[in-house]
């Protein structure tokens, strides 16, 4: 994949009716990636899960969201913590996505990036 990078922000370089920001808070689901938006992951640096932090942020520089479609086609798995998230690191993320666009297949796309430590599967 090429990549570009530059130190000016996203909000500079791209109108804000084609960034769509991702997060797993969305209440937006990812259907279909479309080739004129551009898509933001969005990513912290912790150790911990901040709620609604990406969202908020997306939110409040009046951007379009959206969440993978983890819910849409896996299932929680039984685990001994009983630990199911939908929060995935950046690399998953960027999996997920790639995967996607090769396959035009969300299965497949989210058995490449959502690891089996998240709690989720897909349906038997």
């Amino acid at each position: 994949f090429q990549m570009d990078t530059s130190p000016e922000s996203y909000l500079h370089l791209f109108p804000l009716d084609a960034i769509v920001y991702l997060t797993p808070d969305s209440e937006n689901v990812l259907e279909d990636i479309d080739p004129n938006k551009v898509y933001i992951l969005g990513g912290l640096v912790d150790e911990s899960i901040h709620k609604k932090l990406t969202l908020q942020k997306a939110q409040e520089q009046s951007l379009q969201t959206a969440r993978l479609p983890i819910r849409e086609y896996m299932v929680k798995a039984a685990n001994p913590r009983n630990y199911h998230s939908e929060t995935l690191a950046i690399n998953q993320v960027f999996d997920v996505l790639a995967t996607y666009y090769a396959t035009q297949s969300w299965p497949a796309a989210l058995m490449a990036g959502v690891s089996s430590g998240k709690g989720y599967v897909l349906p038997d």
